[in-house]
């Protein structure tokens, strides 16, 4: 039972932060006014404080940008499925380990999220996003927050494991 523990931890990770990032993508991807609000306000806090390029860069692209590395981070978390069905079809015989990839998702996802946390801390955006006169509650922060620490968690719990294949 032990050695099934990590593996379903794992999965559920997956399953939670494939949620946050797949279902944030097509507000990303399509120009939304919420997304418009965030990476705008995090645009003109980097125009004034680091260098107006970037900022401006950020505002047009920013949410794009992001949405891509989530949806990378995702599609590696949940390539094992993948690699498990062409493994059981005997179309190869060699795949990453699960584990393998588990960690390097875990630390693209923190990663990711880091990224998240630094800017609702740093820039007017806050932990509390209010656009329109709406509050978010604080959701958008504490899923980032959320993210970054089970992300973690994963890749040094299968790094371990990965470590132990090769020990």
């Amino acid at each position: 039972m032990k050695n099934r523990i990590i593996p379903i931890f794992s999965w559920v990770v997956v399953a939670w932060t494939c949620k946050v990032f797949l279902s944030s993508l097509p507000y990303k991807f399509s120009g939304h006014p919420d997304t418009q609000h965030i990476f705008g306000t995090i645009g003109v806090w980097m125009q004034e404080t680091i260098n107006p390029g970037l900022g401006q860069w950020f505002v047009g692209h920013g949410a794009v940008a992001v949405g891509i590395f989530e949806l990378t981070a995702s599609l590696l978390l949940l390539s094992p499925i993948a690699f498990w069905a062409v493994k059981k079809l005997n179309l190869v015989k060699n795949v990453p380990s699960r584990a393998l990839i588990h960690t390097l998702g875990g630390l693209l996802s923190a990663g990711v999220m880091a990224g998240a946390m630094f800017f609702h801390l740093v820039t007017p955006l806050g932990i509390e996003v209010l656009h329109n006169g709406v509050s978010d509650g604080g959701s958008l922060f504490y899923a980032a927050v959320s993210i970054f620490i089970v992300g973690l968690i994963s890749a040094a719990l299968n790094g371990a494991i990965v470590r132990s294949q090769y020990n």
